[in-house]
């Protein structure tokens, strides 16, 4: 059984940083791109953050851009996202997802894109 556990939310002030990981397991994704999304309350899911499958290509939404950085260990088949300098709007659930087709780069900001969603991890920033 696939799975991708997201882990690391929590509630952090704003302008401090926070760490979320992705871990997956049932099959290796080391080949495969993986991205971040969140939803905020009443919204609707946005994209975050892309990495493709070796870690050489990194796309960002505009609102994160220069203040998160998406990395990703193949060798423990684990994808991050590190936070810096968060603010209130980025109070969100955060999902990661992995691309179901291997050394595949589609469009990236979109879901429908993605294969396999974890179940998300809060996380929320106080002003």
């Amino acid at each position: 059984q696939v799975q991708l556990v997201e882990s690391g939310g929590g509630l952090v002030q704003a302008g401090g940083s926070l760490r979320v990981s992705c871990a997956a397991s049932g099959r290796t994704f080391s080949t495969n791109a993986m991205g971040w999304f969140r939803q905020a309350p009443g919204k609707a899911r946005e994209f975050v953050a892309y990495i493709n499958w070796s870690g050489s290509s990194t796309y960002y939404a505009d609102s994160v851009k220069g203040r998160f950085t998406i990395s990703r260990d193949n060798a423990k088949n684990t994808v991050y996202l590190q936070m810096n300098r968060v603010k209130p709007e980025d109070t969100a659930v955060y999902y990661c997802a992995a691309e179901a087709r291997a050394y595949y780069t589609g469009l990236y900001f979109r879901e429908s894109e993605y294969g396999y969603w974890g179940q998300g991890t809060q996380v929320t920033v106080s002003s």
